[in-house]
């Protein structure tokens, strides 16, 4: 598929705020980014058949009330679901940043070791520190997934973060079988580390995550999550040295994996 056919929704409800620099980063690379507002599945003016690619971007969507991301997964669940659910199983990429992230663990479509769940398997938490963190992070390149693989493995990435809810928690009891499927399966994408590149405490992991996660694939590898913003380290001059934008690699990713369905 040619990059100028390349259609890719970013969805957006009020609340969400980054979704201008999540469609600058793919316009950059030639492809054909289209905002589009939930009110707009839900009027049937488009459909996710029209698109190769869905991103949810961060922000606080409706506020983050109840809980981040809560109110726009029920939304879209309520709208949309059956079509999302054929979308994902027709092995299109869908991709959630910070409030992104969110929503697709309430939406149930991560960390889906058994599929789509209708019930959260996870939850994104308020930070150790109970405070919005919003730093540079190193994260180190540990699962596999055609999102990210413009990144080698092993690799460290400088991405910032920028949240107040994102300590990943999985479900009391069952966290060691939990943790070990998702690395039995490569579906631990990246983890906060230090500058040796090994995890680390605060500040090196910003909010606690269990084994420092930041981000995670669903088995497949076409649904990816994760709190740290690659849209935010596009560009060189967008990092504290200006000499790398290692957010541009995961956008790459995601283009190569839609060229190639």
């Amino acid at each position: 598929m040619k990059r100028e056919d390349i259609a890719i929704a970013i969805l957006r409800i009020e609340g969400t705020n980054c979704e201008a620099e999540s469609h600058a980063a793919f316009a950059s690379l030639g492809v054909q980014p289209r905002y589009l507002h939930l009110n707009q599945l839900r009027h049937g003016d488009v459909s996710l058949s029209q698109y190769h690619g869905l991103f949810i971007p961060g922000g606080f969507s409706a506020g983050d009330y109840v809980r981040a991301g809560a109110i726009f997964a029920a939304r879209m669940k309520a709208l949309l679901m059956d079509e999302l659910r054929d979308f994902v199983e027709a092995g299109y990429p869908v991709v959630g940043i910070c409030n992104g992230f969110q929503v697709l663990i309430e939406l149930g479509l991560l960390p889906g070791l058994d599929g789509i769940s209708e019930v959260p398997e996870a939850a994104l938490s308020v930070n150790d520190s109970d405070r919005f963190e919003c730093r540079p992070t190193l994260l180190r390149h540990d699962g596999r997934s055609p999102l990210t693989s413009r990144i080698p493995p092993g690799q460290t990435v400088l991405i910032p973060s920028a949240h107040m809810e994102g300590k990943l928690l999985l479900p009391r009891g069952e966290e060691r079988r939990y943790l070990e499927d998702l690395a039995a399966n490569h579906q631990i994408l990246f983890r906060y580390v230090n500058d040796a590149g090994e995890p680390d405490g605060y500040p090196w992991n910003p909010n606690g995550s269990l084994q420092g996660i930041a981000g995670i694939c669903n088995p497949a590898g076409n649904v990816m999550g994760m709190m740290p913003h690659p849209e935010r380290a596009f560009h060189p001059w967008q990092q504290p040295d200006w000499g790398r934008g290692d957010g541009r690699a995961i956008f790459e990713s995601i283009v190569d994996y839609i060229r190639a369905l």
